[in-house]
């Protein structure tokens, strides 16, 4: 089966769709292309397809409301606006699936929903039995509380991510341009991408900055391909019935090798934030990237950050490149005293308690190759 027929027997999707595609030129939320856009999900809906809608808009909906004529570049009038907008947007969404006897649910997350592991696994539960109750779950980052610290930043990859915690089977993100372009699409010479299958496919393409009410660009929709691991169709709005339908629109990410990382990998590689960073060395990098063993207190050789135990840290080779992430057995003030010592001198000296990996092999994910 081709990536484009298993988007069309789908049983799951995720749908994305950025503030550009669900506003007018001026910004303000148009209620034509929600109800446009509804009406595609609805029909693939009731060909019983299961579907959870990624729905950008919240601070373009409360622009107007609160008098503004474009987005907001300081953070507390972005709160503003997104608290404004995102009853309006919802509102809106609850009518509009009404016209077909849907009931939507609201999901808000925030990136720390996903750093923290028991927040990640109470957000999965609920989507799961949104669905299972027949609930067209509409999910939107919560920018009401979110901080530049700590924030997805863009709703693609909330969406990739969102892909993986419900296990979907393909996903699509709706933007403003109708697909992947070397470079600007108004320019002569560029060229369309159809296909991407890997980072070869990308060599020619220019990825440029962001939207003019939304917060993503180009590099944000690849990044959230190749986070989703399945099938992913990237097209604008208007042609959203026919990715749904596995026409030849759009590009089309391939999965790069029909393996999906498991949940917990994705979360430690993608929706995790490192906390600090340990330096290893060359033997322990070996150990971690290609054996997959645990790290053990005698091969770091650096420690930096200020994390506690339990926190994701990333782990560096000896020039500093991050290879791996992982979730640390101890507070950064204790490793010190800990580096380069072995679990048996340190068990002797220290305590039993000390007689255990920095990180374990099933809390740790490598995110490079040697």
């Amino acid at each position: 089966m081709s990536a484009r027929e298993a988007i069309a027997k789908a049983r799951r999707i995720v749908v994305k769709a950025g503030s550009s595609s669900l506003t007018t030129p001026q910004g303000a939320i148009d209620a034509n292309r929600i109800d446009a856009l509804v009406d595609v999900l609805a029909a693939r809906r009731a060909e019983g397809a299961e579907i959870v809608f990624v729905s950008s808009g919240a601070i373009a909906a409360g622009l107007g409301p609160l008098g503004l004529t474009r987005r907001p570049r300081d953070l507390a009038t972005q709160q503003a606006a997104a608290s404004v907008g995102q009853g309006l947007l919802f509102a809106r969404y609850t009518s509009s699936f009404a016209r077909y006897g849907a009931t939507v649910g609201q999901v808000l997350l925030t990136a720390d929903d996903m750093i923290r592991r028991t927040h990640h696994r109470n957000a999965q539960r609920t989507l799961e039995q949104l669905i299972t109750l027949g609930i067209l779950p509409i999910v939107n980052e919560n920018d009401t509380v979110a901080t530049d610290e700590i924030r997805f930043g863009d709703n693609d990859r909330l969406a990739a991510l969102v892909a993986h915690l419900i296990r979907a089977d393909a996903l699509v993100l709706l933007s403003d341009v109708d697909a992947l372009y070397t470079g600007d699409p108004r320019r002569p010479g560029v060229r369309r991408i159809t296909d991407v299958h890997g980072p070869g496919d990308l060599a020619e393409v220019e990825l440029g900055g962001s939207g003019r009410v939304g917060t993503g660009g180009m590099v944000t929709k690849v990044e959230a391909a190749r986070i989703a691991g399945i099938p992913v169709v990237l097209t604008n709005a208007a042609s959203a019935a026919h990715a749904l339908a596995g026409d030849e629109v759009g590009t089309l990410f391939h999965p790069a090798d029909g393996r999906r990382l498991s949940t917990r990998d994705l979360w430690l590689a993608h929706a995790t934030t490192g906390q600090g960073r340990l330096t290893l060395d060359a033997g322990a990098v070996d150990a971690v990237v290609l054996r997959r063993k645990s790290l053990l207190p005698a091969g770091v050789t650096g420690v930096e950050g200020d994390f506690a135990a339990g926190d994701p840290v990333d782990l560096c080779d000896p020039g500093g490149r991050v290879v791996a992430r992982g979730l640390v057995h101890y507070d950064a003030s204790e490793i010190p005293e800990l580096m380069g010592r072995s679990t048996r001198w340190l068990a002797r000296e220290l305590g039993a308690e000390y007689e255990r990996e920095i990180i374990h092999r099933d809390h740790l994910v490598v995110l490079t190759e040697q």
